[in-house]
């Protein structure tokens, strides 16, 4: 199984939501934060959870006022109670790491399953990490095969190479080397030049075996 940390999880709280439609959008990417960030706070004061996420986004980094984390996770909260996937898979994120907030792997994986049952492709992946590292949940190689395939089918190329290799050596799921080999082919089409060679190493080493067996049997 390939570590893990070949996805380094660099989070920064540094991304706001892209939604060109929300109030203050096309100022933050002008570079006018000071209008940005009064359009963000009136959107998030009348429930705009987007926005709330920008605004919060913004406290965050300092930008256009002082750093405010205590501000910032109260419109980060905001966002995720309404269901804003980005929102819940930062908490789970801070939590995780103990930033802002208590460290509490428990609370980091129920932010992060809340935003994977959204199909927020970061959370599908983290969650899938907790459930195969059991960290913050019970070891569970079924749940972290299905989390890691969810986000491989959005078209992640490290869930797809951790997909393929689950599939390679039967660990959370039944063993089929043609499905490792297809997940690992996607994975290389992307550029993995690991995941490339495994995909032709597998279906040389299938080539083999149906050629071994087909001869064995014309011997019977």
């Amino acid at each position: 199984m390939r570590h893990l940390a070949i996805w380094p999880l660099l989070f920064s709280l540094g991304a706001l939501a892209a939604a060109p439609e929300v109030p203050g959008w096309h100022d933050y990417q002008d570079g006018r934060l000071a209008a940005a960030r009064i359009a963000f706070w009136q959107a998030a004061e009348k429930g705009d959870r987007v926005a709330a996420f920008d605004l919060a986004m913004m406290d965050w980094k300092g930008e256009a006022g002082p750093v405010d984390k205590r501000q910032a996770l109260y419109w980060l909260r905001f966002a995720a109670d309404r269901q804003l996937a980005q929102a819940q898979h930062a908490l789970g994120l801070l939590a995780e790491r103990g930033d802002g907030l208590p460290k509490s792997l428990d609370e980091a994986t129920r932010w992060f399953a809340l935003a994977a049952r959204q199909g927020y492709l970061p959370a599908q992946i983290d969650l899938g990490t907790q459930y195969f590292l059991g960290r913050g949940a019970p070891q569970d190689d079924r749940l972290a095969a299905y989390w890691y395939e969810e986000a491989a089918k959005q078209g992640d190329a490290g869930a797809q190479y951790l997909t393929a290799s689950m599939y390679e050596h039967g660990r959370g799921v039944k063993r089929d080397i043609p499905a490792a080999i297809r997940w690992y082919a996607r994975a290389g089409a992307q550029g993995d030049a690991g995941a490339r060679a495994k995909a032709l190493d597998l279906a040389k080493q299938e080539d083999t075996r149906r050629a071994h067996s087909a001869s064995s049997g014309s011997f019977k």
